[in-house]
């Protein structure tokens, strides 16, 4: 990508996606900066960038979202997947309703958005779609599995993308960060399921501490966004990105004998208290 290139990013409200809308327009790229509530990004107004509502969950929000940047900007040349949450409880715990929004934002969103978008990057030969997943979806956990099997999935599926995209001039890029400041831990803890009557209940301080786990001595979103901004201006894109704390090292661990790897989470989580 180069200077001037327009960027579409979602959930641009805090973390990740925020210091990303920064530094893309430091770069000089226009941004469309995005969230369900567009009141949240009242400070990205004033500081000159473009804002629109986008909820990835909605049909209607992202065609509406999409038609106008293409209005105001006559294109897309990136678009970063952002918008995703954390699903934090025991599988067994989990309703079904729970699943289906944990997929329908992390995987279905993103995928609806990437259909809305991708269009007119093949009509203009050029494009670079940013996939933000995560190592959870390399290395699971317990209490995360919702999570981490929505992040696995969209590391998967970019692959098929990136094949299938590059025809028509399209990178495709995964990014998988560590541990990256942010409210993350903040809503990952007020999306904990745990019932009163839980089986997992002896445990509840690890399933709690799972939620807030990424905010343990995590890399600051703006020190990763500039590392992960200058590799997607280098003259050779990556097509996988790891960057933050335990980006490298999780992987490593999902690589460990599975017995090894088995007794090593149980004892991590305290699922070995419950024997």
């Amino acid at each position: 990508m180069e200077k001037n290139s327009v960027v579409l990013i979602s959930g641009c409200s805090s973390g990740i996606g925020l210091a990303l809308s920064r530094e893309f327009a430091l770069r000089g790229c226009r941004v469309f900066a995005t969230a369900r509530r567009p009141e949240a990004l009242a400070d990205l107004v004033q500081e000159t960038m473009d804002t629109a509502a986008l909820d990835v969950t909605d049909a209607g929000s992202i065609e509406a979202c999409v038609a106008e940047v293409l209005a105001r900007a006559g294109r897309i040349d990136v678009l970063v997947n952002n918008a995703g949450y954390a699903l934090i409880g025991p599988m067994i715990d989990l309703s079904i309703e729970d699943l289906r929004r944990q997929f329908e934002t992390n995987v279905i969103g993103l995928m609806a958005l990437t259909r809305a978008v991708v269009p007119a990057m093949i009509r203009q030969r050029s494009g670079l779609v940013v996939n933000m997943a995560s190592v959870s979806g390399i290395c699971a956990t317990p209490f995360a599995g919702a999570y981490c099997a929505s992040k696995a999935a969209v590391n998967l599926l970019s692959t098929s993308l990136r094949i299938e995209l590059a025809p028509f001039g399209i990178d495709v890029v995964t990014v998988q960060p560590g541990a990256i400041r942010s409210g993350f831990g903040k809503a990952a803890a007020d999306s904990v399921r745990l019932g009163e009557d839980s089986f997992y209940k002896p445990v509840a301080a690890y399933v709690q501490a799972r939620a807030t786990a990424s905010q343990d001595n995590p890399t600051s979103a703006e020190k990763f966004v500039k590392k992960l901004v200058d590799k997607l201006f280098s003259g050779k894109i990556p097509k996988i990105i790891r960057l933050g704390r335990q980006s490298t090292s999780l992987p490593l661990v999902a690589r460990l004998p599975l017995r090894q790897f088995d007794g090593l989470m149980s004892k991590t989580f305290g699922l070995h208290k419950l024997k």
